[in-house]
């Protein structure tokens, strides 16, 4: 069974994850709290719990305020009004990302996803210490007027378009308002990006060759590497 606590200033907000929590036999409430202050009055006397539930817009201090002052948060799962936190939310590392009103099911869900995170790897003792986990491949991105979820391990490469990006996988691409620097800075958790060329980032995991200081990448698509990248591309390889 997981502890958790709830963090929401709106009592009708509580009252129902409380509901859930208890109709979940793998969740145990042991806090339920009105403000961010009094979280992190909580969280600072040394209190821990598995899995918070976090609203975000809180007077004094919100929810991604209060993440970013906590040394070592735990299992949070986003639950909030508002859809355009979910890229800083993901970049948080939080669990999921709940947009009010939701129902049972997709709470469920949620929780499903910290029990799936929590589970131990094949041949680790079930009461052995966990192990930090590895950053979740999905990150949330703006492609027009909605927030669309994307998993970066299935990116083939970015391509910068002037004041935009081309997020580019075997199915589909994105384009997204951003620039190729700043998504480069957020991409630096995944080591498997690399910038290869003022205009690409390239995913070697999806390298199939080298030829002409061309990479070629699965689905027959092409990434150009640019000459002053070579040299520390290539040094990069030779770790893989």
């Amino acid at each position: 069974m997981l502890t958790c606590a709830i963090i929401d200033d709106e009592e009708i907000n509580r009252l129902t994850l409380e509901h859930y929590i208890e109709l979940t036999p793998d969740l145990e409430l042991v806090a339920s709290l009105s403000d961010g202050i009094a979280g992190l009055k909580y969280f600072r006397e040394d209190n821990r719990v598995d899995v918070l539930f976090l609203d975000i817009e809180m007077p004094h201090l919100s929810g991604l305020d209060l993440l970013r002052v906590l040394p070592d948060p735990p299992e949070v799962i986003i639950t909030t009004a508002r859809q355009d936190f979910a890229v800083d939310a993901f970049e948080l590392r939080v669990t999921d990302y709940l947009v009010k009103p939701f129902e049972f099911s997709r709470f469920t869900q949620a929780v499903q996803r910290v029990l799936e995170r929590r589970k131990p790897t094949a041949g680790t003792p079930a009461a052995a210490a966990p192990a930090e986990a590895a950053p979740s491949a999905d990150l949330f991105v703006k492609v027009n007027s909605k927030m669309v979820r994307v998993n970066f391990d299935e990116v083939l490469y970015v391509e910068a378009l002037s004041d935009y990006v081309n997020i580019v996988t075997p199915k589909q691409k994105f384009i997204v308002y951003t620039t190729l620097k700043g998504l480069e800075t957020r991409l630096a958790q995944f080591p498997n990006f690399v910038r290869v060329h003022r205009s690409y980032l390239l995913n070697t995991l999806h390298i199939e060759s080298i030829e002409d200081n061309t990479a070629n990448l699965k689905g027959g698509h092409f990434v150009p590497i640019g000459k002053s990248y070579q040299d520390g591309f290539f040094k990069s390889l030779a770790k893989i």
